[in-house]
């Protein structure tokens, strides 16, 4: 891992870079808010959840038990807060694309070349997330979060590179409904066309009949919710980043790209629930509506770190994200490597043992995440980043 800084988690020059003044209107230079937003994800996924539930049931009053319930994924069809957590990483994905690449565009074969060992990283780190080094061939998952991204971030760059605003407008559009149609018109073998349940959607036919490796009970057990099918549509997640880092980056007054922000969020949220009337919001299946719905609460979560961090300035506020996000594979890929747990246990055991029953879980599990969060700490200060 060299003292530089990653190329897809964070293409910033300098660790410093993050909490640096914006100058305004300057497209190359990066937004905190993209940065902290990402560490805000990652905190959930490598877990926050599990702090957070432990902590409302502790609590346990009514408000908590449906407040948790956001902190749980929907088993169908519909949306949580935990349901955004996958497609503001990948909206944030889009969101440095333009940042990264721009400086590239000079030099095609530099650039795929660049593209193609970023996304076989990824994919191969998501392999070894997976157990690949366990060599047991036959329960080996090969979809995943990584390879998910890997993905979508190849396709997404490239349709940047060769396509302007509007080209990837037209590109998100034909997408969207592409698939909306596809899963509308094309039955299953032996199923109905339009049928979106677990057991009767088409992509979940092709994941079973086509995907390699094992497909978890977890993931709704007819498919695998990083299948093949469903990949498509999060390529057009990805590609809302890059045309939010657009509004981000332009030459208008800070308060103005929030706005804007606001108002692209309110109005994508709108549509995704419209068209969810008749094209469910189902996770899972990564629809449409979902896309959309995700999407808007995705552009409004990012103008509220916009606000926050960019226009007030309160960049100080910002920084256990930013410490976060600006090494988001490595705290992702981490857990496989270190048992945080069992340190959490070593030096917080005692004590946890010792305040009242329903608080002793909440205590280690915060001391899970402060380990891991000085970790990434202690690698922010010596700028070391992993680099794909």
């Amino acid at each position: 891992m060299p003292p530089t800084s990653p190329s897809l988690t964070d293409p910033a020059p300098s660790a410093n870079a993050a909490l640096a003044p914006a100058a305004a209107g300057s497209p190359s230079q990066r937004s905190v808010a993209v940065d902290a937003l990402r560490g805000f994800t990652m905190f959930w996924i490598v877990g926050g959840d599990e702090l957070g539930r432990a902590l409302l049931a502790a609590i346990d009053r009514p408000w908590a038990d449906r407040l948790s319930l956001q902190l749980e994924h929907v088993a169908w069809e519909g949306f949580r807060f935990y349901d955004l957590i996958f497609p503001t990483f990948l909206l944030l994905v889009g969101c440095v694309i333009p940042w990264s690449l721009e400086k590239y565009r000079s030099q095609p074969g530099k650039v795929y070349l660049r593209l193609l060992r970023r996304s076989a990283l990824l994919f191969l780190f998501g392999l070894l997330a997976n157990g690949l080094l366990e060599l047991q061939w036959d329960q080996l998952r090969v979809a995943g979060v990584l390879q998910r991204i890997a993905i979508c971030y190849a396709a997404a760059a490239l349709i940047y590179l060769h396509a302007g605003g509007v080209g990837r407008i037209i590109w998100v559009c034909g997408i969207l409904i592409g698939y909306w149609g596809l899963l509308s018109s094309v039955p299953a073998p032996g199923g109905v066309a339009g049928d979106l349940s677990p057991a009767g959607n088409l992509a979940g036919y092709l994941d079973r009949t086509f995907l390699p490796g094992i497909i978890l009970p977890e993931y709704y057990g007819f498919g695998d919710n990083e299948g093949f099918l469903s990949t498509l549509p999060a390529v057009a997640t990805v590609l809302l980043g890059t045309l939010l880092a657009g509004v981000i980056g332009r030459g208008s007054p800070q308060w103005w790209r929030a706005g804007a922000l606001i108002g692209i969020g309110a109005a994508l949220l709108a549509l995704g629930q419209f068209w969810g009337n008749v094209f469910p919001v189902i996770k899972n299946l990564w629809t449409s509506s979902f896309v959309l719905v995700a999407g808007g609460w995705s552009c409004l979560l990012l103008a509220l770190f916009y606000a926050l961090f960019d226009c007030l300035g309160w960049r100080r506020l910002a920084f256990f994200w930013v410490v976060i996000g600006m090494n988001a594979i490595t705290i992702y890929m981490l857990p496989s490597l270190i048992d945080f747990g069992y340190t959490a246990r070593f030096f917080l055991g005692g004590l946890a043992g010792r305040v009242p029953p329903p608080w002793g879980t909440p205590l280690l599990l915060a001391g899970q995440v402060g380990l891991s969060w000085l970790l990434l700490y202690g690698l922010y200060r010596q700028r070391l980043f992993l680099r794909l």
